[in-house]
């Protein structure tokens, strides 16, 4: 019977010339798999707009990444300007770092600006009906990505005795848990929400308004993001005994809700 979940013992596989680094592949996986499933839901409510998704990912995915990584480096500058950082290490994505909130904001503004081009072009629902069709996609792509985490053995939370604990080496173990082996495999936990709310939200197609379902997802995301953040053991700046993402995450969460009132309320005039 497995005791633990064990670590990998690779984070890159070499094929001649090449380096395929497996954080990597996997958010490129999941960024391939959100595409797919955004379009087979886009065409439902736009049925003439079939490239629309991949085209506006074109111009997203790479706001998205440049995003996600500067949100990192900007909430965790000692791992790369500190006293012992390589300011150059910033660039190597390929090691881990990418957070959600800034590929999330940066890319939905680089997408909005592409999809109103398109829509100058040819007659598209509005920008929400797109986002809608692109958060159970997206909420899987981060489930997928949350397993290039476990192939870099990081990201993971406080010590744990249970079958699902993840083994985590030594030389990964932060240095005032080197007495510990397994720890709350985090990476695990949020894919499992991520495919959950994925699936949820799959299914709220009554009743909603919108851009609603989108707001779901934010919503959600965080709600299950603070839970996530109080577990974790990784090094991180600090407001008022709680993590920046803690903060972040209560904040977005906020404005969800806020959101989602706003959108049920316009809904509802517009009924009337």
């Amino acid at each position: 019977m497995l005791r633990s979940i064990p670590s990998p013992t690779v984070s890159a596989l070499e094929i001649g010339p090449f380096t395929i680094y497996l954080y990597a592949l996997c958010i490129i996986t999941g960024i391939a798999f959100a595409i797919w499933l955004g379009d087979k839901r886009f065409r439902v409510v736009a049925p003439h707009g079939a490239s629309v998704v991949s085209e506006v990912a074109i111009t997203a995915v790479p706001f998205g990444i440049i995003g996600g990584r500067l949100y990192h480096v900007i909430s965790s500058p000692a791992q790369y300007f500190g006293s012992n950082g390589n300011p150059v290490d910033a660039l190597k994505i390929w090691q881990g770092g990418l957070g959600i909130w800034g590929a999330i904001a940066l890319g939905t503004v680089a997408a909005a600006l592409r999809y109103r081009m398109l829509a100058k072009r040819i007659e598209l629902p509005a920008f929400a009906y797109f986002m809608d069709a692109l958060a159970p996609g997206v909420l899987f792509a981060q489930a997928i990505g949350r397993f290039g985490n476990w192939f870099n053995i990081e990201l993971f939370g406080r010590p744990l005795d249970a079958p699902w604990a993840l083994e985590v080496p030594l030389p990964s173990r932060p240095a005032s848990f080197v007495e510990f082996s397994t720890f709350h495999p985090t990476f695990l936990y949020e894919a499992i929400w991520c495919t959950i709310l994925a699936l949820v939200l799959i299914r709220c197609k009554q009743r909603l308004y919108p851009g609603q379902i989108f707001t779901l997802y934010v919503l959600g995301y965080c709600l299950a993001r603070i839970g996530i953040e109080m577990l974790r053991i990784d090094q991180a700046n600090e407001l008022f005994g709680l993590r920046i993402n803690v903060w972040v995450a209560i904040c977005v969460a906020v404005g969800a809700c806020f959101v989602f009132a706003k959108l049920n309320k316009d809904g509802a005039d517009n009924l009337r």
